[in-house]
């Protein structure tokens, strides 16, 4: 399979946190030169910025970016805007865009037939990342349309798992899930870390002291739940003595509906997901 990123020519729409964080993630793994990278940004100072740390050729419009590698035997277009300008940023998108190029879209809500309506393409990977990207640690969910090969699949799968790991689905609405799950997630996680540090703070640790306990206890939780393979209620049940200061704790969060408040918290922002693919 064709996994080799060496000839490949990127072009990013919207150079935002997310499409930097998945080009300081090719540059750093050295996947792919800076010469190889074309990105486009409306403001000035951001062009001049990127072009400085990264050494990468920005644009002022979205159409010069795709453009500048249209050309290109082997190219990719990723659309990382917000949702709110995908509509206005497709249209002038619309003829700039080769058949046989892939379009790598990263848009929260963007369904893969507007995407295909809008700028009269079939190529379409949509992938959704989470903010964890930044530093190599996110998880990407992504499936794509039937005319993407399976070499230029495993492109994909390259380029992604500059972010960290990458996640095939087996269908679009599964874009949408991930999306109130995995990409949204580290906002329920930053929160829960945000109470607790607060409830340290409470009990009378310096807040720096709170924080890196509360920190340090979460990840650590993460790491011994991947690497025991248990599920999280034998991990809970491991940890909790009759009467101990566990069952306490759990009896306070169940009574305050903590299970109840994240599976709300999810569907709606599934809920949102959805809205934002709706077509106006």
């Amino acid at each position: 399979m064709k996994n080799d990123l060496t000839n490949t020519k990127l072009a990013f729409i919207g150079c935002g946190v997310m499409a930097e964080s998945i080009i300081a993630g090719l540059l750093r793994k050295e996947m792919v030169a800076p010469a190889q990278i074309i990105a486009s940004h409306p403001n000035a100072n951001r062009r001049a910025e990127l072009g400085e740390k990264y050494g990468i050729t920005v644009f002022e419009h979205n159409a010069e970016a795709a453009e500048a590698v249209r050309g290109s035997q082997n190219s990719i277009v990723a659309l990382c805007v917000k949702p709110q300008r995908v509509d206005g940023v497709m249209r002038g998108l619309k003829d700039a865009i080769a058949p046989e190029q892939i379009l790598l879209s990263i848009v929260a809500g963007a369904k893969l037939e507007t995407i295909s309506a809008a700028l009269g393409h079939k190529k379409i990977v949509r992938a959704m990342p989470n903010t964890p990207a930044q530093i190599g640690a996110g998880i990407t969910a992504w499936t794509c349309t039937e005319e993407v090969t399976e070499d230029e699949q495993q492109q994909v799968k390259a380029i992604l798992t500059a972010l960290g790991k990458e996640l095939r689905v087996e269908t679009e609405n599964m874009i949408d899930m991930a999306t109130s799950l995995s990409a949204t997630g580290p906002t329920y996680i930053f929160m829960v870390m945000e109470a607790l540090t607060d409830a340290g703070v409470h009990l009378g640790f310096s807040r720096d002291m709170s924080k890196e306990l509360v920190q340090e206890t979460m990840l650590g939780a993460v790491k011994f739940a991947m690497e025991s393979h248990k599920h999280p209620a034998e991990l809970r049940n491991m940890v909790t003595s009759p009467g101990g200061t566990s069952a306490d704790a759990i009896y306070q969060m169940e009574k305050g509906g903590l299970r109840t408040v994240l599976s709300k918290a999810v569907y709606a922002a599934y809920q949102r997901a959805v809205a934002l693919g709706e077509k106006k």
